[in-house]
């Protein structure tokens, strides 16, 4: 069996030993992952590149300025995200969206930052990692409006409407442990709808570890529960579903797994 982790977080703050992580994500299948350069505050952007430098045979990176943290990136930072992702090793812009759960960012700062974030994916002609909750037609909007016609939806907590929108846009879908937790019917509802060429899993490691694991730090070995609980909706086994999103995410990243 061999999975990608299509979605994670790996800073040094949540891991210390993060060679053991990705060793205990090796031992259970995962054969590559997508690790998030996050920006984290003016002139701070984590350590995911300078981590998938180190294991480049296993990480590949995206870098992004997520909506909780648009009001506080300056135009030097706009300047250093358009400038890294020009850069080849970078698979993606993101992750960028909208987030009218928290509302951490002023909602107008929100979609101002994403749509220059959707601009530099189509100028670079790369993918779109998005993040949306409480704000799908809004995110849709946006998408539509800015051309974007590649990407994913990542950590998907929609309902059927939700999805179809996304993937009448051309983008996929990628699910996080949040699909095995009680009281998620609207979404496994929305999984089932999807193609199964459409779907990936990922982490969003160190959150929403899945069942069994739920409650706990996340890693990307936890994928396996993930993909087995998104085979079980799909009616196929899980070493059918690890192939089809492995192929899907590998695509999508232009990833080469061994």
């Amino acid at each position: 069996m061999r999975l990608i982790d299509a979605h994670c977080h790996l800073e040094r703050a949540d891991y210390a030993e993060v060679s053991a992580v990705l060793e205990r994500a090796r031992a259970v299948g995962v054969v590559h992952a997508v690790v998030v350069g996050q920006f984290q505050a003016p002139g701070d952007w984590g350590n995911a590149l300078e981590l998938a430098a180190a294991h480049a045979d296993f990480l590949s990176p995206t870098m992004g300025i997520h909506p909780h943290d648009a009001a506080q990136a300056t135009e030097e930072d706009f300047a250093t995200l358009e400038r890294t992702c020009a850069r080849p090793e970078l698979r993606a812009v993101g992750e960028a969206g909208l987030d009218y759960y928290y509302d951490r960012s002023p909602r107008d700062v929100q979609a101002q930052v994403f749509r220059r974030q959707c601009a530099l994916a189509r100028t670079l002609n790369k993918p779109l990692v998005v993040h949306v909750r409480d704000a799908h037609e809004d995110c849709e909007a946006i998408l539509r409006e800015e051309g974007i016609r590649q990407g994913v939806i990542h950590c998907f907590t929609g309902d059927t409407a939700a999805a179809r929108r996304y993937l009448d846009l051309g983008f996929h879908i990628s699910l996080s442990g949040v699909v095995t937790y009680k009281k998620t019917e609207a979404l496994q509802d929305a999984v089932r709808f999807t193609p199964l060429d459409r779907l990936m899993v990922e982490t969003d490691s160190p959150f929403l570890a899945p069942v069994p694991h739920r409650g706990r730090k996340n890693e990307p070995a936890h994928v396996v529960e993930t993909a087995r609980k998104v085979a079980e909706l799909k009616g196929v086994t899980l070493e059918e579903l690890a192939a089809i999103t492995t192929v899907t995410a590998s695509k999508l990243f232009g990833l080469r797994v061994e």
